[in-house]
């Protein structure tokens, strides 16, 4: 025997949220919080231009397992200041945040040349992709001798 019901379906509309992922990094600089004197990490955006930084000043063969990894700049410094050296330093720089730094879309890459204090500034502009929000870091590159 089959039953007939009187009750109707229900329509129930879902929405969707979307939330921000939340990213972290660990200051490298270490400097403790005033009061607590626990180590502070850096969090969203200042996470990832920390880590922007960190992969623009790491050369290869630092990271364990890692060889690769790196933009390898400072083997860049003690080459002749010329047109030459900065396209390998932008294309350094280009080729490591394309590879290991997804969250961002690199937008450009400027090189300075300041032969009165032997170095490099360099200048990364870039979007973080996922909060559209434009950001640059800013790197000075320096020989000690």
């Amino acid at each position: 025997m089959a039953y007939a019901s009187d009750k109707t379906a229900e329509t129930v509309q879902i929405t969707t949220v979307a939330r921000k992922k939340s990213w972290a990094d660990l200051d490298l600089s270490l400097v403790p919080h005033g009061i607590t004197k626990d180590i502070m990490p850096l969090k969203d955006d200042r996470a990832i231009k920390n880590a922007v930084r960190n992969l623009i000043l790491t050369n290869f063969y630092e990271r364990p397992f890692q060889h690769n990894k790196g933009a390898n700049l400072r083997g860049l410094l003690f080459e002749p200041a010329d047109y030459v050296t900065k396209i390998e330093l932008k294309d350094g720089i280009k080729e490591v945040l394309a590879f290991h730094e997804p969250r961002i879309g690199l937008i450009d890459v400027k090189v300075q040349d300041q032969a009165e204090t032997n170095s490099y500034k360099i200048i990364v502009h870039f979007m973080i992709k996922e909060i559209k929000a434009d950001e640059t870091v800013s790197v000075t590159l320096k020989r000690l001798r």
